[in-house]
């Protein structure tokens, strides 16, 4: 879940993809003040990784930078003699630089992702325009499929993924309660998307954003990410009431596709 920017790195966000600039909110604080009331009582999301221990959400900010930075290896491998590598080292030193303690609080562990993943973005984007970026989702996913573990839930795991890195951000996200995930299909709403929050928080500081929207990473990552797992990946974007959110569904090879199509956008 992306973005990319000048200036120090405290944040993909999308995104996949991510920028720079000051930590997120904790979740569910400001701009959801929209959101529908009942009685005068904001209902709850249903977000069931709220309890994910630090431990575990540092171990997932760590695995992600491990799939982004593998990830733009293999690509860079792919471009032939094209890449200067003093600028290739420079860039893997300023990635890795300062690393916490394995034991650090997830924050220090989130700041180490947010940074590089903004780098990676700039320095692609800086050299060879954004659009490679679909080509670097690409290859990250080749690693995601060898790193990412097969928890033997189907096309359940990877939706699964999504909710995790959506926790992350402190998004509101929930399954259907009428079709939770299976190995067949499964599908998440993400209803508010709070990587758009760090976006403007970062704006408003004066940060420089190389993406004008987040899910132009985000979206090519997960759907590559669903694919590498051998799912057919599905999104809809949307937009209301609750801010900026997307909607993902997986569905198995053997069975019948969803009416969801890639690239549309919800009033």
């Amino acid at each position: 879940m992306g973005d990319a920017s000048d200036g120090p790195v405290a944040h993909h966000v999308a995104h996949p993809g991510d920028q720079a600039g000051p930590a997120p909110a904790p979740a569910g604080t400001a701009v959801l003040a929209a959101v529908a009331h009942r009685d005068g009582v904001r209902e709850q999301p249903r977000s069931p990784y709220r309890t994910m221990p630090d431990a575990e959400r540092s171990a997932l900010w760590r695995r992600r930078l491990h799939e982004a930075e593998a990830g733009l290896t293999r690509y860079l491998v792919t471009r032939g003699d094209e890449l200067h590598l003093t600028d290739w080292f420079a860039l893997q030193s300023e990635i890795f630089a300062d690393l916490p303690e394995p034991t650090a609080p997830s924050a220090a562990w989130q700041r180490v992702f947010f940074r590089g993943q903004a780098l990676m973005e700039r320095f692609l984007v800086a050299r060879y325009g954004e659009e490679v970026l679909p080509a670097w989702a690409a290859s990250n996913a080749e690693v995601h499929r060898d790193v990412e573990p097969d928890h033997g839930g189907g096309a359940a795991d990877p939706i699964r993924r999504i909710a995790r890195q959506a926790e992350l951000y402190g998004s509101d996200y929930e399954f259907d309660d009428d079709a939770p995930p299976s190995a067949e299909h499964a599908a998440l709403t993400i209803t508010h998307c709070a990587i758009w929050d760090y976006r403007e928080q970062a704006r408003r500081s004066g940060v420089r954003i190389t993406l004008a929207s987040p899910c132009t990473y985000c979206t090519e990552a997960l759907s590559a990410n669903i694919r590498a797992k051998g799912h057919r990946p599905a999104h809809r974007l949307r937009s209301g009431p609750t801010g900026h959110g997307c909607r993902w569904e997986a569905t198995a090879p053997t069975a019948p596709a969803t009416a969801t199509t890639d690239h549309h956008r919800e009033p």
